[in-house]
């Protein structure tokens, strides 16, 4: 596929608190073996895409570190090159650390690339995607700019900030605005382009040069009436983790096998760093029912419609029902967790019970020993 991939971050209405305190957004840990990062990531190279550029806003070296040199992403060196870029430079302010800033800070390696088209996406959007289709829909439609998009009916309650398109019946995008949830269907855009790379460019270098505080998406927004922008329809599961709650709710979600089978698609390998740790451990007297188990962890207790990641420990007597756990984490005896994400490495053995909702799970901080 005669593209580069872009990898671009979440803009400034994500917000998944507590966990993207400590790393990026692409390199929070997701599902118990993979990170947010691995799924757009295996799209583009699934796809044929052989030379990936990814993007980190700030606190890169838990992206680097899962990363490495892009071998686990089926990326060959001899022929391809996965680069991790970000601003080598300090911002005198977080607004404007943006992509188009970071773009133009990496620009040479924009401009040496040898493909003639881009692939724009960012990593906080999960679903399973040949880019190649749609390439190819790309150049039969003469478009300048293909965004792609999913129709929702929740749009009250999801992908809340999000850019939602208005299309004609052709499907040519007429106007960008704001998903504030105030009507219930939405064309909710993916953030993901295909374009050739020379107008990429253009675009970039306009947006630097309009405003400072300009991310693409803007000058997107006001070029719909000198391009012609079409809209591409994406259909199965797609989810946007730009909040607590949703990256609660779609790994919730995600339990179920019928719904995960929107996402793992047979043939279409979702990769990430391997980790070959032991089995997990189920020790006798221990229950697990509607739950996603990692491997390395050891189960004493009872584990009720939760995600329990690598090389966790929950003691005799311990409950967690409704949880995301995440590598590392130890849950001491008799605790009971309910709506609880714990993030890596926090140890809960003094409280004896924790419990959330759905709207708002409660967050156990990074190390926390409570």
């Amino acid at each position: 596929m005669n593209a580069l991939g872009i990898i671009s971050f979440e803009d400034t209405t994500a917000n998944v608190e507590g966990l993207a305190d400590h790393r990026p957004v692409p390199a929070i840990a997701f599902l118990g073996r993979y990170r947010v990062v691995d799924f757009i990531l295996s799209n583009m190279t699934n796809s044929g895409i052989d030379n990936v550029q990814v993007y980190c806003k700030e606190k890169p070296r838990n992206l680097i570190e899962h990363l490495g040199n892009g071998t686990n992403y089926n990326i060959n060196s001899k022929r391809g090159k996965l680069r991790i870029l970000y601003g080598e430079k300090s911002f005198n302010s977080p607004v404007y650390n943006h992509d188009v800033a970071n773009y133009m800070l990496n620009m040479q390696y924009i401009e040496e690339d040898r493909n003639p088209y881009v692939v724009v996406a960012p990593s906080y959007f999960v679903y399973s995607l040949d880019f190649s289709k749609v390439l190819d829909a790309h150049k039969e439609s003469g478009a300048d700019v293909t965004v792609l998009y999913t129709y929702t009916n929740e749009a009250k309650t999801s992908y809340l900030g999000c850019d939602v398109l208005t299309l004609d019946k052709e499907k040519n995008v007429t106007a960008f605005d704001k998903n504030r949830g105030n009507t219930k269907t939405k064309n909710v855009s993916m953030e993901a382009y295909v374009m050739s790379k020379k107008l990429f460019i253009e675009l970039v270098k306009k947006a630097a040069a309009t405003s400072s505080l300009y991310w693409f998406k803007d000058i997107l927004k006001d070029s719909v009436d000198t391009l012609k922008i079409k809209g591409y329809g994406v259909k199965g599961f797609v989810a946007c983790i730009n909040s607590l709650q949703e990256y609660y709710r779609v790994s919730m979600l995600l339990r179920d096998r019928n719904v995960a089978a929107g996402l793992f698609k047979a043939g279409w390998p979702i990769y990430t760093q391997t980790n070959d740790s032991s089995p997990t451990m189920y020790v006798a007297g221990s229950k697990v029912t509607g739950s996603v188990v990692a491997n390395g962890s050891v189960i004493e207790g009872t584990v009720t419609d939760s995600i329990v990641s690598r090389n966790v420990t929950i003691r005799k007597g311990a409950v967690v029902k409704n949880s995301i756990i995440l590598p590392g984490a130890y849950i001491g005896e008799k605790a009971k967790l309910d709506h609880v994400v714990v993030d890596k490495y926090a140890i809960i053995h003094h409280v004896k019970e924790l419990k959330g909702t759905d709207e708002e799970p409660v967050y156990v901080n990074r190390r926390d020993r409570i």
